[in-house]
């Protein structure tokens, strides 16, 4: 790819300038062709798949710089921080601090995106109703591969809502509405939760906190509740995530003894783009091999976002499709609700 390819890219993912992060990736891409700060941060990523979402990775680098108080002059910017100033307006205030802090952006672009986007939880919830309805095991054993933070892991911490139905504890801080129809609920109760990543994050701290928010965008304000309600229950309710690569740590785990009776459920969410085809092969295999010492069944949520002309974005053909062993039974926003049932 040029760098006239990845501008191009930057451009395409919204196709807009409705919003900040619109107006900045237009201006990103127009500073990157003409050689600017733009072009020195991402000059060795020009080879970067479009799964990799360079763009992505770029605006939550200069997010966490907000966050951190280190640019005030973008703050009436970022409606998340109750900035209500016109995009239009910002890139002369973006462009110094990019100048500003070239060496971390760049760093900043070795980093997947980790929004642990909890909304996910709602899909992935509708596989694990059927994952229990398949096997009639209501004891679950929770294993994630690429769980960030682990806010997933805690789904049944959480409420899930849907018309004439509803699941999980009726005190929980965050609610999920997922707006799915017909969705049975299965009673299940989860006995073990436990996660890797190559790079976890701690969410109880500020510091996991922010790198957290920084991915979720600053327009987005539902999701940034949900974080902030996620991330209450995690600091009450802490999950182990180990940092491992998700083919060996589901080796070893899936090698360990298991409960009569207990359920293994290996689920993930939009993850496995970020893995390299080797990783993607070894951890099928890995669960495949596990399936001959236990009950267990693959739930996942996955898909790359198509590239979107005027910010379209059709949920019913290009949202990411969450399967159970394979066999489709939902699509979604890639951050959650609303949720259809195939």
């Amino acid at each position: 790819m040029t760098a006239a390819q990845l501008a191009d890219q930057f451009r395409d993912h919204f196709g807009h300038r409705q919003h900040l992060y619109g107006v900045l990736l237009a201006e990103l891409a127009d500073d990157l062709d003409a050689g600017g700060a733009t072009a020195t941060i991402c000059a060795d990523h020009l080879d970067a798949p479009r799964g990799d979402a360079i763009q992505l990775r770029l605006l939550a680098g200069i997010f966490r710089i907000v966050l951190r108080g280190e640019a005030p002059q973008l703050e009436p910017f970022y409606p998340s921080l109750g900035g209500r100033d016109d995009p239009e307006q910002a890139w002369p205030h973006v462009r110094p601090v990019l100048e500003q802090h070239v060496d971390e952006l760049r760093t900043a672009l070795d980093l997947a995106p980790q929004t642990n986007e909890v909304g996910r939880s709602a899909c992935l919830a509708v596989g694990l109703f059927e994952a229990v309805r398949r096997t009639g095991l209501s004891r679950v054993r929770l294993l994630e591969p690429g769980a960030s933070a682990g806010l997933n892991l805690l789904v049944d911490r959480y409420r899930m809502v849907g018309p004439n139905w509803a699941a999980g504890p009726a005190d929980s801080a965050l609610v999920l509405d997922t707006q799915a129809p017909g969705v049975r609920p299965e009673e299940l109760t989860i006995v073990e939760r436990r996660g890797c990543d190559l790079s976890p994050v701690d969410a109880s701290t500020p510091e996991g906190a922010t790198y957290l928010t920084s991915f979720v965008w600053p327009f987005d304000l539902a999701r940034h509740a949900r974080l902030a309600a996620a991330l209450d229950v995690a600091r009450r309710h802490p999950v182990t995530v180990d940092r491992a690569p998700a083919a060996a740590w589901l080796a070893e785990q899936l090698a360990q003894p298991v409960a009569d009776g207990v359920l293994t459920v290996v689920w993930q969410s939009i993850t496995e783009q970020y893995w390299p085809a080797s990783e993607q092969q070894a951890a099928a295999a890995a669960i495949e091999e596990g399936r001959a010492r236990t009950p267990l069944v693959h739930v996942a949520m996955e898909g790359v976002p198509p590239q979107q002309m005027a910010g379209s974005y059709d949920i019913a053909e290009h949202g990411p499709s969450t399967t159970v062993d394979g066999d489709l039974v939902a699509r979604s926003h890639h951050h959650g609700p609303p949720v259809l049932l195939r």
